[in-house]
């Protein structure tokens, strides 16, 4: 890796989605009621949180903090398409495609730990429900919260401190609908295997460190759930699990797919949707799966709207 910032590249060009003006404009409208579903989605649980006391438990601290970031892991991706999607120009400067790296992986980062605190949280309260109020306390929760947020954005900061040293004498076009990782590894005329190592190390240490943490954690509840006496209370449990679960295995799979197991077989068409799921659809599924889903929100809710 040569020393010393040599990029000549001043700009980029997203390619995004091509093709026709019809296919653009359908994209466009559809990314859109997506993106102002996940913003409504989020806000609202955000809102419920914090005015209702009933919501203020270690469970709904960490729902906040997952729907806080949700808003602007979709915010770093989809205005930008937007635009791309409308617009002739479809340049992106090369601070701005750092920043919009930095910004992506760091929320995706912080993403898989909070899943991860989320999985603990779940398993201290059906396989310790007596212990769990005094280990998940207020303290704790706060901790665990701020070291995902401060553990996301600081791991991915050595790449991005990586690629400010890397040259790019062109071409210029990345095959995404945002600047991916893999993109400034394609582009780059000099050496990135120092780049490279420290790229695939991160993926593995979070994405698969997160993952064991929720699988064991899930594992646990599992044979907790099975030992419960009563069908209703087996149901209940299942019902809360199965719906985090669920976001779990879309989320996860999706990354391994992209980024710890990543193969040259892999069509670029095939990662722009995988990462279509990592970064839209997954927020989008976010406040109806854990949320909207749960009875106490449900009756909030539906108190609120009956008083309109």
């Amino acid at each position: 890796m040569m020393k010393g910032n040599q990029t000549n590249v001043k700009e980029f060009i997203l390619c995004g989605f091509p093709g026709s003006h019809y296919l653009q404009i359908s994209l466009f409208m559809l990314f859109l009621f997506m993106y102002l579903l996940i913003l409504t989605g989020n806000i609202t649980i955000i809102s419920l949180v914090v005015t209702h006391r009933r919501l203020h438990t270690p469970m709904y601290y960490f729902l906040c903090n997952l729907s806080f970031l949700e808003i602007w892991l979709t915010t770093a991706t989809i205005p930008k398409t937007l635009t791309n999607l409308v617009s002739q120009s479809k340049t992106i400067s090369f601070l701005s495609c750092l920043l919009q790296m930095y910004f992506v992986f760091s929320l995706g980062c912080t993403d898989f730990l909070l899943l991860a605190v989320m999985a603990y949280d779940r398993y201290l309260a059906i396989c310790h429900p007596l212990r769990y109020s005094s280990i998940m306390n207020s303290t704790l929760s706060i901790q665990l919260a701020i070291g995902s947020w401060v553990g996301g954005f600081l791991t991915i900061s050595v790449p991005a401190f990586l690629i400010t040293r890397l040259s790019f004498c062109g071409p210029t076009v990345i095959n995404h609908f945002f600047c991916d990782i893999d993109s400034w590894i394609e582009l780059s005329c000099t050496d990135t295997r120092l780049f490279e190592m420290v790229y695939i190390t991160i993926c593995f240490i979070v994405i698969l460190g997160s993952c064991s943490v929720t699988l064991v954690s899930y594992i646990y509840i599992i044979f907790t759930i099975v030992r419960i006496p009563s069908a209703q209370g087996q149901k209940k449990a299942f019902f809360t699990c199965s719906a985090h679960l669920s976001v779990v295995v879309i989320l996860y799979g999706s990354a391994i797919f992209l980024y710890v197991a990543p193969s040259k077989q892999n069509s670029l068409d095939m990662k722009k949707i995988v990462s279509d799921f990592l970064t839209i659809v997954t927020p989008l599924l976010n406040p109806f799966i854990y949320t909207l889903r749960n009875k106490e929100v449900k009756e909030i809710l539906r108190k609120a709207f009956s008083g309109m």
